[in-house]
């Protein structure tokens, strides 16, 4: 399957579980470093949803960061709307994200509906970047 023009390494979408999974990245050579949750979050912040001018870590999207001694990212997030017209590209874009980081090896991007997103998840500066306040 393909979205953004790259072929996803792995993609399941399920309508029943309402689960989308993206996997990128190779393994980390053996010793490498590993890096911090602060790069990958720093790396998140790239990414934004394209019909919201702020960046989906602000934006509350974002609900957990695990990095592994391997230098491996799980992320489990979130979308505004179970309809979001990107579903099936957001998890490829943070996956992309996070495994371009220096020290993270495969990522991971799983869009989970629980909680459900709601705008007291974003920051004060994304409030104050849409005017909500």
């Amino acid at each position: 399957m393909t979205h953004d023009n790259r072929t996803l390494d792995s993609f399941i979408g399920d309508q029943d579980e309402a689960a989308l999974i993206a996997k990128r990245g190779e393994p980390l050579p053996e010793g490498a470093n590993v890096a911090s949750k602060e790069a990958v979050v720093e790396a998140l912040r790239t990414v934004f949803d394209p019909e919201i001018p702020v960046n989906i870590y602000d934006l509350g999207l974002i609900y957990e960061i695990d990095i592994d001694a391997a230098g491996n990212a799980k992320i489990k997030m979130s979308l505004t709307a179970p309809g979001c017209p990107v579903a099936g590209q957001m998890p490829v874009w943070v996956a992309d994200a996070a495994s371009s980081v220096e020290g993270i090896g495969e990522a991971e991007a799983t869009i989970v509906w629980e909680p459900a997103w709601s705008p007291d998840l974003m920051s004060e500066d994304a409030k104050l970047a849409l005017g909500m306040f």
